[in-house]
C-alpha cells in the first residue's frame, strides 16, 4: 500500500511539473472559449514601443517571459504597447518584479503623437514591489490598485518579490473589474459620477490629462519604470 501511494504521489508531482512548464500556451478549452495569446513565449511579435515602429532594446524575451531590463541603454526604453486595439475583453496575465521595482499595466491607450505617454490617456493597474519600491507611500499606488485613483492595502496582496502574480482585468462597455491573485481590487464604470470623482481627486485632474480615460477602447501597454519587470501567459478574449 505504501509503495502504491508513493508511486501515485510521484505521478501526480510529475503531472504538476509538466503542466507548469506549459506557459504561454492555450488549452483546447481556452481556444474554444475564444482566448488568444498576446505573447508567444519566444518573441515580442504583436508589440512595439509606444510611438515607435519597433521594440526598444530594454524589452527582452528570456525564459518564456517578456522582461524589462533597465541595464540596457536608455534610448532602448519606452512602454511596450500592443499593435492592436481592444475594447470589450477579459485579459489574463502573470507578472513578477525584482526587488524595489515598479511598473504597470496600462490600457485604453490612444496612441497619438499629441500624447507624450501611454498614461496620458490610459488608466493603470499598478505593478509594484509593495515593500521595497519608492512608490509605495500612497495606498492607491500599491500593486493591483487602480493607480492614484482607488484601492488600498486591504486588497493589495501581491506575492513576495520574485514570485508570479496573476492578473485578471475585465472591461465590458466601460465597466472595469480588476483582480490580483483572485482578490478583487477594483470595480467601477468609466465615465460614471463615481469615476469622475476618483479622477477629480487624482493627479489625472490636471490639464495635461484632459483626454485621460475618455474612450473605453485602446491599446494595452506594459510600462517602463524603475527596476525590472517580467510578464508571461498574456492572453485575451473578446466579450
Amino acid at each position: 500500500m505504501k509503495k502504491t501511494f508513493i508511486a501515485v504521489a510521484a505521478l501526480m508531482l510529475l503531472g504538476t511539473v509538466s503542466f507548469a512548464q506549459h506557459a504561454n500556451t492555450l488549452t483546447k478549452k481556452e481556444k474554444k472559449a475564444g482566448w488568444k495569446l498576446l505573447f508567444d513565449g519566444k518573441t515580442t511579435k504583436g508589440w512595439h514601443t509606444y510611438l515607435r515602429d519597433t521594440v526598444g532594446s530594454k524589452w527582452q524575451v528570456a525564459d518564456g517571459a517578456i522582461m524589462f531590463d533597465q541595464t540596457k541603454p536608455s534610448n532602448g526604453g519606452g512602454d511596450l504597447v500592443t499593435n492592436q486595439i481592444y475594447e470589450n475583453y477579459e485579459l489574463n496575465l502573470e507578472w513578477k518584479v525584482a526587488k524595489g521595482s515598479n511598473s504597470g499595466l496600462i490600457f485604453d491607450i490612444q496612441e497619438d503623437r499629441k500624447y507624450g505617454a501611454t498614461y496620458t490617456t490610459g488608466p493603470e493597474m499598478q505593478v509594484l514591489d509593495n515593500i521595497g519600491a519608492d512608490d509605495n507611500k500612497k495606498e492607491n499606488h500599491l500593486a493591483g490598485c487602480l493607480y492614484d485613483m482607488a484601492g488600498d492595502a486591504s486588497v493589495s496582496k501581491p506575492k513576495p518579490v520574485g514570485e508570479w502574480n496573476k492578473v485578471r482585468l475585465i472591461q465590458n462597455k466601460g465597466h472595469l473589474t480588476f483582480y490580483l491573485n483572485a482578490i478583487k481590487t477594483f470595480e467601477g464604470q468609466i465615465g460614471s459620477d463615481e469615476w469622475n470623482k476618483l479622477v477629480a481627486n487624482s493627479k489625472f485632474k490636471d490639464k495635461y490629462f484632459s483626454d485621460f480615460a475618455k474612450v473605453a477602447k485602446g491599446k494595452i501597454a506594459l510600462q517602463e519604470h524603475p527596476g525590472s519587470s517580467y510578464w508571461r501567459n498574456i492572453k485575451i478574449r473578446t466579450l
